[in-house]
């Protein structure tokens, strides 16, 4: 592969509305100027079911990273903790430094976009958004909240189908797990 050759990947979706947690993203991986994949899984429920979570970005530093995240979890029993803990390590480690991913991570009562920066951002409204695709989701995604009653599994739905319009690095293998 070039040097030059860009992968480019995913949007993932997330919206927390009425006690309930969804999360979302589309199945497409694209090299360079070519898909070479339409439908891989970058969003599961981890930590026993207790929370769900996706990645963009490189998938080997995206699962490298939910691993390290669940086992946060499983030491701290809580969201915002193995967070904050992992976006410590994240970025004062040498070696996760170096992964090149996004991570959202929630449940019903919290939601969290992680960097490697240090960054542990829990959106105002409840929806979040990583990838190429993301800027286009979340904004249909604010949308679809403001100005309708679907529940948060229909609104990522719709805002990655709406997003897979737009962004050409988005496609309509969508999929979508949710928390009550």
């Amino acid at each position: 592969m070039r040097n030059d050759m860009r992968i480019r990947s995913t949007t993932i979706l997330a919206v927390r509305r009425n006690g309930m947690l969804a999360i979302a993203g589309d199945g497409q991986v694209t090299l360079d100027k070519t898909i070479v994949k339409h439908s891989a899984r970058k969003v599961r429920k981890i930590a026993g079911g207790k929370v769900v979570a996706g990645f963009a970005g490189s998938a080997a530093d995206g699962i490298t990273l939910l691993e390290k995240f669940e086992k946060k979890y499983a030491e701290y029993k809580d969201i915002t903790r193995a967070a904050v803990e992992l976006a410590k390590d994240w970025r004062q480690d040498r070696a996760l430094r170096r992964l090149e991913a996004l991570l959202i991570v929630g449940t019903p009562d919290h939601l969290f976009v992680l960097s490697g920066t240090g960054d542990v951002i829990e959106p105002d409204e409840g929806i979040a958004a990583i990838g190429s695709g993301g800027p286009y989701a979340q904004a249909a995604a604010a949308a679809l909240v403001r100005n309708t009653d679907l529940s948060a599994e229909e609104v990522v739905r719709k805002g990655l189908e709406i997003a897979g319009e737009i962004c050409i690095y988005t496609n309509a293998d969508v999929t979508v797990e949710s928390l009550p």
